[in-house]
């Protein structure tokens, strides 16, 4: 069970009196008159007001020190910062409508189409972002998706597909076009990384924090990603990588943050991750780790309960240095 900040100080030898009791008892600081009864004491408003009446300020300052002096220190006593990680979709780059761009080209490539339409499948903005924001993943999309609408006819076979061999093939043809097209769309030289992350990254790095990359995104395109917006010397400089198909399970299950950890050689509670979506959070937070969030066009109406700070970019603002220092709070959209 979290112990209240007085009990942690007082268990490391602290010192968390802060004086007030000499003002708590059944008359006023000034006076020896006793209160009516039923009527009790009040430790701070009324007896400071009588204080200053009685020119005190000297024992009101010396209180007020020593409480600052208290709070102060348990704050020390929170763990210290030694990893910074980031996701890369939605982080490091604004990824979301181009991973959409991949899906309905592989769609269209193929000819995939549901039985009795002409029309090749499309998935719109915000039906896209609808997948994206409930389910993650490329293949968990495709196959949630047609198993609820049908699955379609293709170049790739005759008629659909109609045992789960023929699906998962189907599944990982579309996918393996997608994330050519994709790292296509990457490599064109016209996408660029969001503000403040290059900035981020080298502030880390040059205060020795250990810097790492969590993403679903599948490793090849992933790589891509990173070597294109980040440099290839930024890319081979990071102490951990680790893509969705490095893990069991994509986020929220926390599994790729605690492996981060371990791989880091770190306690999950002295990571920091930047993540821009509430699945992202949750995976953070359930793998034991501070979590800041910049959101995208597709996540800003999300709820981000339980991040320290939220934001649309990561402008100046948001420094290492607040983040070493617990300095981070506040929601921008407020």
């Amino acid at each position: 069970m979290r112990q209240t900040a007085a009990v942690q100080a007082q268990s490391v030898g602290l010192d968390i009196s802060c004086g007030a009791s000499s003002f708590c008892r059944p008359a006023c600081c000034c006076s020896n008159r006793r209160l009516p009864d039923g009527v009790k004491p009040r430790c701070f408003s009324k007896e400071v007001l009588q204080c200053q009446r009685q020119n005190r300020l000297g024992a009101l300052m010396a209180m007020r020190s020593k409480c600052s002096s208290v709070y102060a220190a348990a704050a020390a006593l929170k763990p210290e910062m030694k990893a910074l990680i980031f996701d890369c979709d939605g982080v490091i780059l604004e990824s979301e409508g181009l991973h959409r761009i991949g899906y309905n080209d592989s769609f269209g490539h193929f000819s995939a189409r549901h039985e009795g339409k002409e029309d090749i499948i499309d998935w719109n903005v915000k039906y896209y972002d609808m997948l994206q924001n409930t389910l993650g993943g490329g293949k968990q999309k495709m196959r949630w998706y047609f198993d609820r609408n049908g699955w379609p006819l293709s170049t790739l076979q005759e008629g659909v597909p109609s045992n789960d061999e023929q699906k998962a093939a189907f599944i990982d043809t579309l996918q393996e076009w997608k994330t050519a097209r994709y790292q296509e769309l990457i490599g064109s030289g016209d996408v660029q990384a969001r503000p403040g992350i290059k900035r981020l990254v080298g502030e880390a790095m040059s205060v020795g924090l250990k810097v790492g990359v969590c993403t679903a995104a599948t490793r090849s395109s992933a790589v891509v990603v990173l070597q294109s917006l980040l440099g290839r010397e930024t890319f081979e400089a990071l102490d951990v990588f680790i893509a969705g198909d490095d893990v069991p399970r994509k986020k929220p299950d926390p599994i790729i943050y605690k492996l981060a950890a371990e791989r880091l050689g770190v306690h999950p509670e002295e990571c920091l991750v930047v993540e821009d979506s509430r699945m992202g959070l949750q995976a953070a937070m359930d793998a034991g780790m501070r979590c800041l969030i910049t959101f995208t066009d597709s996540t800003s109406s999300q709820e981000f309960v339980g991040a320290e700070k939220i934001v649309q970019d990561l402008d100046n603002s948001v420094t290492v240095q607040a983040m070493k220092s617990y300095q981070l709070s506040g929601d921008v959209r407020k």
